[in-house]
């Protein structure tokens, strides 16, 4: 056998001997969840109770690290070039992981080769929703009076950029209608004008819109999952009038690329583990969202089908960034 020959076995056997190694004596230290947004978001809300649950099971701590700006991608891109080692992980939104491969030409990491995936952890639906003094009850209705009078209707949404913008886009290209896009910095603000009557419409996540619509202050006319939820599940999904109509806002957590088959294997079953728990369903549905927990392999299968469509439904509106 040539020496050099010798030498790449022996180097590959103590690299696998490392990993191994690695893997065995996992965690034997704090382990650290990058959030790439300010605390009390979506993404936040997903990973705290898995910071304290891992914790409660690994018997090490597992801290919280907020690293917000750029819709999410400075705390990716720190996540991207940590060490790969299963100390650093992140909880994402969809953002910094599929949607912002439609709007951004250049990022300083690669969202699909930079990310090795753990599982899909929360999904939360969004709701199109009306101020009463709209004189339509369905979603039908609402199609037909935006045809009816194509540029008067608008349509309000979070932030340019956003699912909910990506939500009114698409049913403006299904429905071939001519609604107005207006932009609003977050929930807070989008819900005040529809309550007020100076938004007609908009895509608000669930929760925020949930108790208004319960009280009768807006009509939700249908919800943005294939199917109905259970925290309103008088109001009809869009898939029903537009098959295959599926945007929301997921959460889901990954590790950096290179990190060891073992130690991804372990972080994907414990935290499946945790999101798949009673306990966890039940505060991530106090929420609106719903916890699904599934696979690493599915969640990159996920990811890719929410780039694709992100990607297309960008280039036939002609969305671009901070537009």
């Amino acid at each position: 056998m040539k020496p050099l020959t010798t030498h790449r076995i022996c180097a590959a056997l103590l690299a696998l001997a490392a990993a191994t190694a690695l893997a065995q004596s996992y965690p034997n230290r704090a382990i650290r969840i990058v959030v790439p947004y300010p605390p009390g978001g979506g993404a936040d809300i997903t990973a705290r109770p898995i910071a304290q649950m891992l914790s409660e099971r690994w018997g090490q701590p597992v801290v919280i690290e907020n690293h917000g700006g750029a819709s999410g991608m400075i705390g990716a891109d720190i996540v991207a070039k940590a060490p790969p080692d299963g100390y650093t992980i992140m909880v994402s939104a969809s953002a910094e992981v599929a949607l912002n491969v439609a709007l951004f030409p250049k990022m300083a990491y690669d969202p699909v080769r930079d990310f090795a995936p753990i599982t899909l952890a929360t999904v939360t639906p969004m709701a199109l929703v009306v101020h009463p003094s709209v004189p339509i009850t369905s979603l039908k209705e609402y199609i037909a009076l935006a045809k009816a009078k194509p540029g008067s209707m608008k349509f309000g949404s979070v932030g340019a950029g956003t699912p909910h913008h990506f939500a009114g886009e698409w049913l403006k290209m299904l429905t071939q209608t001519d609604i107005v896009h207006v932009p609003y910095k977050g929930s807070g603000p989008l819900i005040i004008d529809l309550l007020g009557g100076h938004s007609p419409s908009g895509f608000a996540t669930l929760l925020p819109a949930m108790q208004h619509v319960k009280s009768g202050k807006l009509r939700a006319l249908a919800v943005t999952t294939q199917k109905r939820v259970p925290q309103l599940p008088d109001v009809p999904a869009l898939a029903e009038t537009l098959p295959g109509f599926d945007i929301t806002q997921w959460n889901a957590v990954w590790a950096p690329a290179a990190t060891p088959k073992d130690v991804l294997d372990k972080l994907s079953a414990e935290i499946a583990r945790i999101v798949q728990s009673p306990d966890y369903k039940a505060r991530m549905a106090e929420q609106g969202s719903e916890a699904i927990g599934n696979s690493p392999s599915e969640l990159a299968a996920f990811q890719k089908a929410e780039i694709d469509k992100y990607r297309k439904i960008a280039q036939q509106a002609n969305m671009k960034a901070d537009q």
